[in-house]
């Protein structure tokens, strides 16, 4: 995506802040997940970096050791927000086939929720694999979620209007670590991330 004038880019959060919401989300995370079983979803691509932010976190506040992490790759939209997939794309990740999923706590984690697609792809698949209890964590929730699925740890809850773009900028993949607003006309961007 080219970039935007500095007047249609608004940084709502920096690196320091974003580090003491992931420090109070992991504080949540800590009384939902027994330490000897449980693991954490990380959805590619954001909510895996995310995810092991929030592995640290935990490890460190809990003094046990890091909780396993699985990435799963799930997509619905391009960086440009165009629509890739009418039904959302979920790659498998067969080293979940090796948990005993009925006996572990599951935690996915993700960067933004929007309409909730790929949120709802996920658990479902976890479900199907044998799953019973399953947690889900975002950074931003914008809440205008159109599907049956909700957020059990929020790290900002955010209500922009409909065509702007909730930008969450997670290393490796960019740079800084921070969350933009983006702010487009209704006609170039209808959809946001979700």
């Amino acid at each position: 995506m080219p970039d935007l004038p500095a007047s249609q880019r608004l940084r709502l959060y920096d690196s320091d802040e974003l580090d003491l919401v992931l420090q109070a989300m992991a504080r949540q995370a800590a009384t939902l997940l027994p330490p000897a079983q449980a693991a954490l979803i990380g959805i590619q691509r954001r909510g895996e970096p995310l995810a092991q932010r929030l592995q640290q976190h935990l490890s460190r506040q809990t003094g046990q050791p890091e909780l396993p992490l699985y990435p799963l790759k799930v997509k619905r939209y391009a960086d440009d927000l165009k629509v890739l997939h009418a039904h959302t794309a979920l790659t498998e990740n067969p080293l979940l086939n090796t948990l005993d999923l009925a006996n572990t706590t599951l935690l996915v984690v993700d960067d933004v929720l929007f309409e909730g697609h790929s949120l709802l792809r996920t658990c479902a698949y976890l479900a199907q694999l044998g799953a019973r209890r399953v947690y889900t964590a975002v950074l931003v929730d914008r809440h205008v979620c159109q599907q049956p699925i909700h957020a059990d740890i929020v790290g900002v809850h955010l209500q922009v209007a409909a065509h702007d773009i909730v930008e969450c900028n997670v290393p490796p993949y960019e740079m800084e670590f921070c969350i933009e607003v983006l702010r487009h006309g209704a006609a170039l961007h209808p959809r946001g991330r979700s």
